[in-house]
């Protein structure tokens, strides 16, 4: 209702301003609202009815929807998902695929919180894992059961950047009717469509490199539309079968949507990981501009590891850009535009020499994050890898002396400067004692 200078202030405070005509805005609205009016009981109906229109934030949202268009389109896709966080939308994608008594085949190269994800929570529902490495193709296969609903990896491990071989695992997975499910986060939709290859389903932290600033948390599902109810149907009875009520399932309704209509329409809003309009807005501005960032902070990232890989101080740089990558050439064939700009570099002199590097830097940021704009450093082995056995961490490509790099869009020369000085002082490596 409009409100006039005939009502109370308790009901102006409320209602005044709100039927003010709005004009046309170019930047996307940002509708930041936890419920939508209804004209009627028959629209409101219609709504719970058929899912048509909106009816409350958790469930659908204008300026969400517009940035998941945005994604579905820039990722190849279907249809995307937007969530609160990538961890939101990693717990999305898996439950929408397994549940109790259920198993997944995941690359034991994956980021620590999606790993205690799968090994102290989703357990508890029943969900067991076995964890293969990344580039064993035999080992993808073997690990097969009846009960496997689900492959999982990241498109670049972390922290070793090896490269996911998407088109040889997918295959696998597509033999047996199991999705692949790919984080690409470490990629952006820029350098790598997994979907293209041959995923299915493609998700993000929205937080990185989708926003950029660094200053909201998101994440997104992306599904690519191709859900085969002959050939995988066997695997996912909650998507073939009748609903509780008897109506029909989500491959009569939706064809060959049905996966990526379940994770809208049943798992994300009961669950109820729902992402900030304000957020989605942020993460909506964020992409307009990445190509451009992407491109630079690749651009960077590359000759910040070429010249610190011919530093006295460094024992080895794994990153995929490299020669010296053992994934070089793979990474040549998925990452055309640029192999990305998050890598480890492991110091000769170990810990003291990383605890002095990651103290030193001035330019450099020393935080938890990465696809920041600016340029962060990391210690792995005492942060993110401190819940893994010393075989686990080396196994990764994480030592002692190891330290994470998100290279930013900073001036290239300010970059190496500040790792130059950071460098000076390193200490030097303990010599072994000779016995004589």
């Amino acid at each position: 209702m409009a409100a006039d200078a005939d009502t109370g202030f308790s009901t102006r405070q409320v209602h005044a301003g709100s039927a003010t005509a709005p004009a046309t805005p170019r930047a996307m609205p940002i509708y930041l609202t936890a419920g939508f009016t209804f004209r009627d009981l028959d629209e409101s109906a219609a709504h719970f009815g058929t899912g048509t229109g909106f009816g409350y934030t958790r469930t659908g949202n204008p300026t969400v929807q517009a940035v998941e268009e945005r994604l579905a389109s820039i990722e190849g896709g279907d249809q995307a998902v937007l969530v609160s966080s990538g961890q939101a939308a990693v717990t999305v994608a898996l439950l929408a695929l397994a549940g109790a008594g259920d198993h997944i085949v995941v690359s034991e190269h994956i980021y620590e919180g999606t790993r205690g994800l799968l090994l102290d929570n989703l357990v508890r529902l029943g969900i067991e894992t076995t964890f293969v490495d990344t580039s064993d193709l035999d080992a993808w296969r073997d690990a097969i059961t009846p009960r496997t609903r689900a492959f999982f990896a990241e498109t670049l491990s972390n922290a070793r950047n090896d490269v996911l071989d998407v088109t040889a695992i997918s295959a696998i997975g597509r033999e047996h009717g199991i999705p692949l499910v790919v984080d690409s986060t470490f990629t952006t939709p820029y350098l790598l469509r997994p979907i293209e290859h041959g995923a299915a389903v493609v998700v993000h932290s929205a937080s990185k490199f989708l926003a950029g600033q660094g200053a909201v948390l998101g994440g997104v599902i992306v599904d690519d539309g191709r859900f085969d109810a002959a050939a995988s149907g066997h695997r996912f009875p909650h998507l073939v079968q009748t609903d509780r009520l008897g109506g029909a399932s989500y491959a009569e309704k939706h064809g060959a949507r049905a996966r990526g209509a379940y994770i809208r329409e049943s798992v994300a809003p009961r669950f109820g990981p729902a992402p900030s309009p304000l957020n989605a807005f942020l993460i909506g501005q964020g992409i307009e501009t990445l190509s451009l960032r992407v491109e630079r902070q690749s651009q960077n990232a590359l000759t910040v590891a070429k010249w610190l890989e011919g530093r006295p101080e460094v024992e080895r740089v794994d990153y995929v850009g490299l020669e010296s990558h053992p994934h070089h050439e793979l990474g040549r064939r998925y990452l055309t535009r640029g192999s990305g700009s998050v890598f480890t570099v492991t110091l000769r002199g170990g810990l003291e020499a990383a605890r002095h590097v990651v103290q030193a830097v001035k330019l450099i940021t020393h935080m938890t994050h990465l696809g920041d704009v600016r340029s962060l450093v990391l210690h792995p082995q005492s942060t993110s890898h401190s819940a893994r056995t010393v075989e686990e961490r080396e196994r990764a490509g994480v030592f002692p002396g190891t330290i994470r790099l998100s290279i930013g869009i900073e001036d290239i020369d300010d970059i190496l400067a500040d790792l130059d000085q950071a460098l000076v002082g390193v200490p030097a490596p303990e010599r072994e004692t000779v016995v004589l």
